[in-house]
This record gives C-alpha cells, structure tokens and sequence, in this order.
C-alpha cells in the first residue's frame, strides 16, 4: 500500500495552499462579513483549473484525477469554506453528472464554460418537500415539441443566485415516484419563465450564494435531456455520491483550519505564567482534533481513489461525508473552547470555522441518510 503522492498530486497540492494561504485566507473574514460572492477568487481558481480538476481538458478542465481534487478542496476550504463549496459544487453536483452523463454536444455547451471557471454552475434538486425524500420531486417538466415546459420552486441551491448553468431535478409525471424523474441542464440566464427567487440568510458559509430557483412555464429545449428520460434518479444518486466526496474534503478543510488556529492560539496565550499549550487538557484536545482529521482524511482520499479506479464508491463516499462533518464539527467546537471567550467573538476565525462547520453535516444527504446509506450496503439491502 502507498499513501505517497505523485509528484503531480504534491504539485498541485503545494501549489493550490500557496494560493489559499496568499490571496483567499486574507478575505475570508471580509468575505463572511459582507456576504460577497468571491468572483475574483473564483476567475482565478478557473485559471488554475481547480474549478475542473478531473474534467477532460477537451471540455474545459484539468484533466487530473479525484485525489487531486479532494487535496486541492481541502487547501482551498482551510483557508475559506465559503470558496470551498462553490468550487465543490462546480466540480461534483454540477459537473459530474454533466460529464458522466452528457454527449459531446452538451460537455461543449455546459461543462466547458464551467470546468474552464469562466461561469458558476448549480445543480437543482432540493424542494420544498423533497430534500432526504429525493424522489418526492414536484417540480414539473413537460414535453411539448421541441421544449419541455417546467414548473415548480427549488429551495437551498448552493451557488443559485450566482450560476449560470443549472442541472435541474424534475418529475415528468409524479404518480411514476423516482421512475419519472428527469435531469436537464438549463441555461438560467436564457432561459424564459425563470427567475431567482429568496436568498437565504443563513448560519455559516455566507459567501455562497443559497438561493430559491423559480420556474414558471420555464421553456427548456428537449435536447438539453441528459441521457434519457427514466434514467434520472439513477444519475441523481451517482451525482449525490461523488458530492459527497467534495463535502467531505470541504469539512476536512474546515478541521484543519480549526486545528491550526487551535494550535497557534494555545502557543501564545498564556494563563498561570504559561501558555495553555502547555496544559495536559488543552495537549488531548489538539491530539484528539489531529488523529479525528488524519482519519477524516483517509476517509476521503480512500473514496476518491476508488472513484478514479472506477471501483464502486457509494458507500465510502457516505463514510467519508459523515466522518468527516462530524469530526470537522467536533474540531471547531473544541477551537472555540481553546479559545475561551475570544472564541465567542468575531474578532477571531474560531467562531466562524464552527458555523461554517455545521452545514456539512446537514447539507448533500444528512449524516442521518449517509448512515443509511451505509448500512443498507452492508446488509445488502437497495
């Protein structure tokens, strides 16, 4: 077994915590604080090829492999889970189905301008009423002509305000449940009877755009079906599984910025006559934080591996998902203790890892379903 990486994994790793250290981690306060959309940050990651790293460089990406990208993620979510996600989401939720299951004609369309990073792209699912119920879909598409005339509201779409290309979740005929459920890829900035709907304030990760996506007789052209109709649960749950493993390096991100700050914090506060590093409570906290997060790690890596290899890596993208955030949730817990009433404030990045740390939990299929996940696959059950 070699846990080294190739040299060109160890380049890109390097060369990606450079970048995040120099130009993302001094805007990450301001970014929270202002709830911008890292346009900037994202124009460049683009350049870099991080926003396509295991997309083919003939539609616009790096052409590396998943490892590399889940090393690149975690660089990147260490310095700002904000940026994290909106690149996670551009490479996994929106760009893998697109890759997978798209021809050629449609990879030119709307993988290129994404995986290049010259655009954002979203991928539309959750609903009032379908969120860990994905199948429950009621966002309505129809076929008529040469057009499929779509209907319905879709709630907490990760980078929704600020994409341009969309993979949208919708039923043909609800009475067919998961059956019915078609994926088409939607231009949102051309594409009649639709518009943005609620941005949603939220707890963590305010730099992303989590928007409502409202459509009313949307017109979608029916060549923009991805695959075939009857074959979108099936591309939705293989979408879902390589997210999973984006989530994953985001939290693992998250950790190691918890961990280090942790670290850092305790060298220099001091408390009868030493620093607090120097307390046995504090040494067990940090020694907990950095084995919970090698392990995370792991985790991750191992699925993205076996992603690579084309091995099935359905369940250890759902370890990897829930380990991950909950270990990223623990380490920025104990941060904002280590810190003590600093931690509490916004003065400091301890308060911020732990709201950006919770979503993770909840967000791409709870760590609730991911435990289901899991455990139906080791007792054979669909």
């Amino acid at each position: 077994m070699n846990f080294a990486l190739t040299e060109e994994q160890q380049m890109v790793k390097d060369m990606v915590s450079r970048f995040a250290e120099a130009e993302i981690k001094p805007i990450a306060a301001e970014l929270d604080r202002t709830h911008r959309h890292p346009e900037e940050i994202c124009r460049k990651l683009g350049e870099m090829g991080m926003m396509g790293v295991a997309v083919p460089t003939e539609y616009g990406g790096a052409g590396m492999d998943n490892v590399t990208y889940v090393l690149a993620l975690i660089a990147i979510s260490k310095a700002c889970a904000s940026t994290g996600v909106i690149v996670s989401v551009n490479n996994s939720l929106y760009g893998y189905p697109v890759k997978t299951f798209g021809n050629h004609e449609q990879k030119m369309e709307f993988l290129y301008p994404v995986a290049s990073g010259q655009y954002e792209g979203c991928y539309a699912l959750t609903e009032a009423g379908a969120g860990s119920d994905a199948a429950a879909l009621t966002c309505r598409a129809v076929l008529k002509g040469d057009k499929y005339i779509v209907n319905g509201t879709k709630r907490f779409i990760t980078n929704g305000g600020v994409a341009r290309y969309c993979v949208l979740a919708a039923t043909t005929d609800p009475s067919k449940g998961y059956k019915g459920i078609i994926n088409l890829l939607v231009d949102l900035k051309n594409t009649p009877g639709f518009s943005v709907g609620k941005i949603e304030e939220k707890l963590g990760i305010l730099a992303s755009s989590t928007a409502e996506l409202v459509f009313e007789d949307a017109e979608v052209p029916a060549k923009n079906l991805l695959g075939a109709e009857g074959q979108g649960f099936r591309q939705m749950l293989s979408g879902l599984n390589a997210g999973r493993i984006g989530i994953a390096a985001q939290a693992c991100g998250i950790g190691r910025a918890a961990l280090e700050d942790a670290i850092n914090y305790a060298k220099e506060r001091v408390q009868f006559g030493q620093p607090i590093a120097a307390f046995q409570a504090i040494q067990f906290k940090l020694a907990d934080m950095a084995t919970e997060l090698d392990a995370a790690e792991m985790l991750t890596l191992r699925a993205a591996w076996l992603e690579d290899n084309g091995f099935d890596f359905e369940k250890e993208a759902a370890m990897a998902k829930y380990y991950a955030a909950d270990v990223a949730m623990k380490a920025a817990i104990e941060c904002v203790q280590i810190f003590g009433g600093y931690g509490y404030c916004k003065e400091y990045p301890a308060e911020r890892h732990m709201r950006d740390a919770k979503i993770c939990q909840i967000y791409e299929g709870t760590n609730e379903i991911q435990r289901i996940v899991v455990a139906r696959k080791l007792l054979g059950m669909r």
